[in-house]
């Protein structure tokens, strides 16, 4: 067996494997992830939520899958039809393609490429298209108008995440997620983390996430006050699917982001306690519970509320935090926080 491995044959059915694993595992997270989306929702406003299909209603999530799959494609008249298919197997592929370079543990990654950070960011700048696509195909006006909305908000909020990174780059001095794990391994547990040293961007990370993957209170795009359900109106059956899918699995991926950037990944947040997978996956799951609650117990925004906390508060404070971390390093003030390079240097 291990010389078959060896081949490039066996190096395909290999590479093959570990991809079908991690699709696995984000398409049964998914589930579960719908599940606790309104499990959560439910609790706040004090109801039930699902309970009927299934043990505690643990199958709703695929009974709505196949309500999806097997309901009739509906294409509007004048759609432009390959771009209208297109986009929304563009922003599943995408979001389930950036999934390649998250680690779980210690060589439990698909690729271990020493730029992941720049792979995840720019697969995930990509995803834009996806919406833009659907909008403009759909051959309506409120589609596109979401869409366009929906791609300026993006792209306002993928500024200010990618200067946040570049603080915590600078702090390990890799764009590697094992390095920067490997950085927060300190003997105080969770307080050699890097939320303590960097936690003003924590809380903007977060926000910026919400609005990156279109939440609420962000859900601007699908505002149904004024564009009805957004880029999407005109979609139906599996393509809505595929839609819905690529946006809770993004939502997931900035889970694992905030956990592998500032949580320390699968390290245990008490020492001694031996490290691993379930502390990545149950952190990732803590974070996607905080994302849940503050859709069931913050109001909306308005569209120019968004845009002015973008370019008017978070672009500013990332861009100064920046240059903060980097006096920080220069120097190694504070212990050497800010320089984790120098620890294992």
């Amino acid at each position: 067996m291990a010389d078959f491995l060896n081949t490039g044959l066996g190096t395909v059915v290999l590479i093959g494997a570990q991809g079908l694993l991690i699709i696995a595992f984000v398409m049964l997270s998914l589930l579960f992830l719908v599940y606790a989306d309104r499990k959560i929702w439910a609790a706040v406003q004090m109801r039930k939520g699902p309970n009927i299909v299934g043990a505690f209603g643990l199958l709703q999530s695929v009974a709505d899958a196949l309500k999806y799959v097997v309901k009739e494609v509906v294409v509007p008249a004048g759609a432009d039809k390959p771009v209208f298919f297109l986009a929304p197997i563009l922003s599943f592929v995408l979001a389930v393609l950036a999934w390649a370079v998250i680690p779980f543990n210690p060589g439990w990654v698909l690729a271990d490429i020493n730029v992941a950070i720049l792979f995840v960011f720019a697969v995930s700048s990509l995803e834009v298209y996806g919406v833009i696509m659907g909008g403009w195909a759909s051959n309506s006006k409120y589609p596109f108008l979401g869409s366009l909305r929906s791609a300026a908000q993006m792209i306002s909020y993928e500024v200010s995440i990618g200067l946040i990174i570049i603080g915590v780059i600078l702090s390990t001095g890799s764009l590697s997620f094992g390095a920067i794990v490997a950085a927060q391994d300190g003997s105080y547990g969770l307080f050699s983390w890097y939320w303590l040293p960097h936690l003003p961007m924590v809380v903007l990370f977060f926000v910026s996430a919400l609005a990156e993957t279109n939440r609420p209170p962000f859900d601007l795009p699908e505002a149904e006050s004024e564009l009805v359900a957004g880029f999407m109106v005109e979609y139906s059956s599996t393509a809505y699917l595929l839609f819905m899918a690529g946006e809770y699995i993004a939502i997931f991926l900035m889970c694992a982001l905030m956990t592998l950037l500032f949580f320390g990944g699968w390290l245990s947040p008490i020492p001694g306690l031996p490290d691993g997978v379930l502390w990545m996956v149950a952190k990732m799951w803590i974070f996607f519970f905080f994302f849940a609650m503050v859709k069931a117990i913050v109001p909306r925004y308005r569209y120019d509320q968004l845009m002015r906390l973008g370019w008017k508060v978070f672009l500013p404070m990332s861009l100064g935090w920046v240059v903060l971390v980097a006096f920080f390093a220069k120097f190694e003030l504070f212990g050497g926080a800010y320089a984790r390079w120098m620890i294992g240097g």
